[in-house]
């Protein structure tokens, strides 16, 4: 037991690296907000596009959707990053691993926004009609509102498995805290830092698996 208290929870060693595991940690949550922004925020606009139905914008859409929900992150992140330079388009770090995950969240989010859309009854939109109401109206008075609460559940789950991805950004030098943890435990030789920085993604995601169980809750309902 003293042997792993020693390698695990060494605290002089904790004590020696917590400020630069905590500022990883204030980093990968920035990089985990603007993530879900970004993501969820294109994705609703893609979806609520797609109901246009205009054949050729569909099409596109469709593509964007079907690349990056193949595409593994990392591959996302380094094209970001080292491919992107080629066009003229330079990134930070930062930059590259929130575009490259928010594209990958987006595609995953205009699927779930659209899904939620086609189960939608029809009866609302024939009810809109009755009423007087043109497409635009119907789409984001009545359809659209009911659309987003379906969608949101499933959302929260995927938004919390793909922003864990935030640690893939080591990859392009983004000092977020696994790194920050890998580089004091080459340092100090003992792997106590990793233990830290476990902490703290849980101190993050654990709410965000709460909310994600209550939102899920609060629509059950809708269902």
């Amino acid at each position: 037991m003293e042997t792993l208290l020693d390698n695990y929870l060494n605290v002089e060693i904790l004590a020696r690296y917590l400020p630069s595991i905590l500022a990883g940690f204030w980093m990968t949550v920035r990089v985990a907000l603007a993530t879900i922004v970004i993501g969820v925020g294109v994705g609703l606009a893609l979806a609520t596009i797609r109901a246009l139905r205009i054949r050729p914008v569909n099409v596109a859409i469709v593509i964007w959707v079907d690349i990056f929900r193949t595409l593994p992150q990392l591959v996302v992140i380094i094209a970001a990053f080292f491919a992107l330079p080629y066009a003229g388009i330079r990134l930070t770090p930062f930059w590259a691993t929130v575009i490259a995950l928010g594209a990958v969240l987006s595609a995953f989010s205009t699927e779930a926004f659209w899904a939620a859309i086609l189960a939608i009854p029809a009866g609302q939109w024939d009810a809109a009609r009755a009423l007087g109401l043109r497409f635009l109206p119907t789409f984001f008075r009545v359809i659209l509102p009911q659309a987003i609460r379906l969608a949101v559940p499933l959302l929260a789950n995927r938004a919390i498995a793909i922003t864990k991805g935030t640690a893939l950004g080591t990859a392009v030098s983004l000092p977020e805290v696994l790194g920050a943890a890998q580089s004091a435990m080459a340092i100090a030789a003992n792997p106590s830092p990793l233990t830290l920085a476990a902490a703290f993604y849980l101190l993050f995601f654990v709410p965000l698996v709460v909310a994600s169980r209550w939102l899920e809750t609060r629509a059950a309902p809708a269902r």
